[in-house]
């Protein structure tokens, strides 16, 4: 699970970091947004395989891992889709899939709403666009992971067990199967002075929240909405409901899996995304 060495990059403004493995398509992975989150942290167990036909350009978004800890000031999504597209305009991209999990799922539809024409395909993994759905009020009104997080920073501050409890009650099925490293990775991480400095401000750091309703109905690209039976955050229901919002929507659940489905079984996840890139290269669009 050590990480290769990184590269870096500007783009409008702003620094970014990101790993560049493999050769082929241009594939771009954005992470979750639980404390210590990185690129590497959220796809290293499923990157090589991945990497073994494509580019992967692993990015930890803006404000994790190694990236500027910018503070972000209007809506949100808008923010980091507009920045991202700078990114690939930095780094040659022209057009790329998205493999996402969480966080960096909305800031991927948001992107293909409003940039159509920089998106080839989406694979979004346990995100929430929009603040309703089919079994709401979601849970703890759509704000668990902000209560996650508030918990994780607060009272004594972070531990190695908080951490642990966070993954394994949130993100991952099964407790015992969390590798030591995973771990190391996301506590070390989640101790960063700028990432803790922004955990304990309120929200303003990050933006002003933006429910995607009205730019799901604009996203072209195909998407493939990749979800855990046992989502913490989410149930199957839910991914559902954007699969029929989007254009071209597609739903894949897969069973003893929770919220981080690409570190839990990587091969599965790994095939099954494969599956998805592999059928548009002969779809079927209807007359």
């Amino acid at each position: 699970m050590q990480p290769p060495n990184g590269l870096y990059a500007d783009a409008d403004g702003v620094k970014y970091h990101y790993l560049d493995l493999g050769t082929g398509s241009d594939t771009i992975f954005l992470h979750g947004g639980g404390p210590g989150c990185t690129g590497w942290s959220d796809f290293g167990p499923v990157a090589p395989r991945f990497a073994a036909d494509r580019r992967c350009l692993i990015v930890d978004i803006l404000q994790y891992g190694k990236s500027e800890k910018c503070r972000i000031s209007g809506p949100m999504w808008d923010f980091h889709a507009k920045k991202t597209v700078a990114l690939m305009d930095t780094l040659g991209v022209d057009k790329a899939d998205f493999v996402c999990n969480s966080w960096g799922g909305t800031i991927a539809l948001c992107l293909a709403a409003r940039y159509p024409d920089r998106v080839r395909s989406l694979v979004i993994t346990g995100s929430m666009p929009v603040f309703y759905g089919p079994l709401a009020p979601l849970p703890e009104n759509g704000h668990r992971g902000r209560a996650a997080r508030d918990a994780y920073y607060g009272g004594e501050g972070p531990t190695r067990e908080k951490m642990r409890r966070l993954i394994t009650r949130l993100e991952w099925y099964d407790a015992d199967r969390l590798p030591e490293s995973t771990l190391d990775l996301r506590y070390e991480q989640s101790l960063d002075p700028e990432e803790r400095e922004l955990a304990a401000m309120s929200d303003s750091p990050r933006g002003e929240w933006q429910d995607l309703t009205q730019e799901l109905g604009q996203v072209r690209a195909p998407a493939l909405f990749i979800w855990g039976m046992h989502d913490a955050f989410l149930t199957p229901d839910y991914p559902l409901m954007l699969a029929r919002m989007v254009q071209r929507g597609n739903l894949h659940v897969m069973d003893h899996v929770s919220h981080h489905l690409q570190e839990e079984r990587p091969v599965a996840y790994h095939a099954v995304v494969t599956g998805f890139f592999n059928s548009l290269a002969n779809p079927w669009v209807p007359a």
